[in-house]
């Protein structure tokens, strides 16, 4: 009753999208900044809390010990979840937007970045874009 919405999301739930082999899953509790209710689950369930972004919508961020997944956990009502789903959700149905992505994707990749965060704020020119699109189509 804890977990109120898992959603896989990421490249790796678009089909016919590159991307690396790393599962990006959405979870969504009450309240993600009251850590001990739902940390302690997770923990025993083998994830690490790696992130903590009380001032990015209260995010948290686990990594599983024995699975290549990233696990980010917003409250309930959180507007970059629902735009995280919005995004996803667009780039499954918009093959112009989804090879654009792509394509910056492929570009990107080919570069030599020294944290996987310069690689993402890369990105995030084009993903406003599609994410402004995908916002206005999905409300």
């Amino acid at each position: 009753e804890k977990a109120l919405l898992i959603e896989h999301v990421g490249s790796t739930s678009v089909p016919g999208l590159s991307s690396k082999p790393i599962i990006d899953v959405l979870l969504l509790v009450r309240d993600s900044s009251k850590e001990d209710d739902y940390v302690p689950n997770l923990i025993t369930k083998g994830y690490v809390l790696r992130i903590r972004e009380p001032e990015w919508y209260e995010h948290r961020m686990f990594k599983s010990k024995t699975k290549d997944i990233n696990l980010h956990v917003f409250s309930l009502g959180c507007k970059e979840a629902q735009e995280m789903l919005n995004f996803r959700n667009w780039l499954r149905i918009n093959d112009h937007d989804r090879l654009q992505y792509e394509a910056t994707k492929q570009e990107l990749v080919s570069k030599k970045w020294q944290t996987v965060q310069e690689y993402a704020d890369a990105k995030t020119p084009i993903v406003k874009r599609i994410k402004e699109r995908a916002n206005n189509y999905f409300s």
